[in-house]
């Protein structure tokens, strides 16, 4: 007599039937509540140009509560299949290198952003999905809020669940000037009581 176990019914389902869990519809990701960019096509453009991405180029920003940029990380991935939870443990290898964890807050004050460069259209694919699942798991990890999902392709850019995107810049265009980059400081003051005594000190 022999004794065996019966397969359990978990095991019965195959990794792709898995994989396909760790991605959001559309639908889903319109749902979640994601916040809206104030201006978009400012965020995408200082990326560009910052990141200089490439198809298979996926690039992470962390916005603070003004939508200036504090931290950001590019790289690539060739996963294939799409894999949310793949993508999610990069996106949070990345952040934990460029950013402190916010999880001592009780609500989180900065948000991440996600551009992803690749090939085909604007259409919503199965890839796409799965950086969004990602993207939400990494932020929920880091103490972050999840932000905008942004595809780059040849058409232009598209920011996924919202309907806003423009021609420029896109998958092939060059970077226009940096958007991102602080204004420089700005000229010191001159006249007042404070510069009569200093021309006077240095006249003497």
């Amino acid at each position: 007599m022999t004794f065996g176990f019966a397969p359990s019914s978990a095991a019965s389902f195959s990794s792709s039937a898995v994989s396909a869990t760790r991605m959001l519809e559309p639908a889903e990701w319109a749902a979640a509540g994601i916040p809206l960019l104030r201006n978009p096509r400012e965020v995408v453009t200082g990326l560009h140009a910052r990141h200089r991405p490439e198809p298979a180029t996926a690039v992470v920003a962390v916005l603070d509560p003004d939508e200036r940029l504090r931290a950001s990380a590019s790289f690539t991935s060739r996963r294939s299949p799409a894999d949310g939870w793949m993508f999610r443990n990069a996106l949070l290898s990345q952040l934990r290198r460029v950013i402190p964890h916010d999880l001592r807050r009780r609500t989180p004050v900065r948000t991440a952003v996600l551009l992803y460069c690749r090939d085909g259209d604007a259409r919503w694919t199965q890839e796409d999905g799965a950086w969004m699942w990602g993207l939400r798991d990494a932020c929920t990890l880091h103490g972050l809020r999840c932000g905008a999902y942004i595809t780059l392709t040849r058409d232009g850019w598209q920011v996924l669940g919202e309907g806003r995107g423009g021609r420029r810049p896109n998958a092939a265009s060059a970077p226009e000037p940096f958007a991102t980059a602080e204004a420089p400081p700005p000229p010191p003051r001159t006249g007042g009581v404070a510069s009569d005594v200093l021309r006077r000190a240095a006249a003497r």
